[in-house]
């Protein structure tokens, strides 16, 4: 096959801040998918991206371009209407795991393809693989039979779903270019459009914890994608949220598991039931359904239903206990006083370290490990109260944990004027 571009060529336009064409777009992302352009001529191109950016149209070609790299997948035959969220990441960010049983609760089907963890920031797929028996593995036509059956489904996305992304986002982990907005934003939308769903709510974390830790570029990359995506027919909208301080009191897997069911059953932490209520809202509306309190899904039982129906229809038991971690170390407060700052990327790196994340989208990651939070900022504390709790399967790991976590916690006098994001600080439709 005589190919109609060099690759060469194309990266040199790049590299010069000139605009690809629509061909060269779709020829080279369609060449990389199927080996034609090597590794390092995309990752040569990944990076003038990077540094020189791309204008609306070429983000709008490249991610169909990545679209068509694989298959599209239809809801229309189903009897709800079908609505998603997606999360940017962050640190105890366990919403979708409520979020996605008070949707269905309240007449909407959710189709939730997730992925897994890396670095500081968690998984939903690692999280859910704590419960015994479950299984994030499915295929089309099992995930559309427990659409069916259930209303809502959590797994991860198939091969065949924008294969493209899935090849350029490993090159993008090696070679320093995973910041790119262009980059970013095509690859998440890529895969949320091929989904298939009528409206989808972006939920794009900010501070030190996010992925983007600037107020100012994680909103140019929800502009970004809420343009992507109600270009492409799919009603988006974005929230941009805090991502400072953890969410909840559980960073890990398993403990975010539980800490979700507890929100499922009509406890939990305030900030957690909270976010799950502001998604749910965006979403129900994306979806038409409008006479409905997601709150009271959360109150009534409902939710829980729903998420015990889920679990066991991917093969899990929502009644086995979860795994524990075998060793544990406390971390207390050196002083009288009111936590006056927890930082989120300390907290969730010390997790990582612990065991609960991966460096390696190949490295496993221990269902127990993670750490229980006592206090957050605002909350008085007594010298020797319990701060933190580290939970991990190997001991030989608190000490890496332990050197993650100094300056995470600060402790200043009663009174003191604390800063916190907003729980919500924008929203972008």
């Amino acid at each position: 096959m005589v190919e109609p571009f060099a690759a060469v060529d194309v990266i040199k336009a790049k590299r010069d801040r000139r605009a690809l064409t629509p061909e060269q777009i779709d020829w080279v992302v369609d060449a990389y998918t199927r080996g034609a352009v090597a590794d390092e001529q995309m990752a040569a191109l990944a990076m003038a991206i990077l540094l020189n950016g791309m204008t609306d149209e070429e983000i709008l070609r490249w991610t169909a371009a990545m679209i068509q790299s694989g298959t599209r997948m239809d809801f229309s035959s189903l009897p709800r209407p079908t609505v998603d969220k997606h999360s940017t990441g962050g640190v105890g960010d366990k919403i979708t795991l409520p979020l996605v049983p008070v949707v269905v609760a309240c007449g909407a089907a959710v189709p939730q393809l997730s992925g897994r963890g890396l670095g500081h920031t968690g998984g939903t797929l690692d999280k859910l693989e704590s419960i015994p028996g479950w299984r994030a593995s499915l295929s089309n036509a099992e995930m559309m039979s427990v659409l069916r059956d259930v209303g809502g489904v959590i797994c991860g996305a198939g091969a065949e779903l924008a294969p493209a992304d899935k090849k350029l986002y490993a090159l993008r982990d090696v070679t320093g270019t995973v910041e790119s907005i262009p980059l970013i934003a095509s690859s998440i939308m890529s895969k949320k459009i091929a989904e298939g769903v009528s409206g989808l709510v972006l939920d794009v974390k900010t501070g030190s914890g996010a992925f983007t830790t600037d107020p100012a570029q994680s909103r140019v990359l929800a502009e970004t994608m809420v343009r992507i995506g109600n270009n492409a027919g799919v009603r988006t909208r974005a929230l941009i949220t805090a991502m400072d301080v953890p969410l909840g009191l559980a960073v890990g897997n398993a403990i975010e598991v539980a800490e979700s069911v507890e929100v499922l059953a009509g406890g939990g932490p305030a900030d957690v039931i909270e976010t799950t209520v502001i998604f749910a809202r965006e979403m129900l509306d994306l979806a038409g359904i409008l006479d409905v309190d997601p709150a009271d899904a959360l109150r009534d039982g409902s939710a829980m239903d729903v998420w015990r129906r889920m679990v066991r229809a991917q093969g899990g038991d929502p009644d086995a206990p979860l795994p524990t971690a075998r060793e544990e170390h406390v971390v207390r407060a050196d002083r009288d006083g009111i936590v006056t700052r927890m930082d989120a990327k300390g907290i969730g790196v010390a997790s990582w370290r612990l065991g609960a994340g991966r460096a390696r989208q190949e490295d496993p990651v221990s269902a127990g490990a993670g750490i229980m939070l006592h206090a957050k900022p605002g909350d008085e504390v007594s010298a020797g109260a319990p701060l933190l709790t580290l939970l991990t399967d190997d001991d030989d790991r608190f000490e890496g944990a332990q050197e993650a976590l100094a300056g995470a916690v600060e402790i200043g006098p009663v009174g003191t004027q604390i800063y916190r994001l907003p729980l919500v600080i924008d929203r972008i439709a």
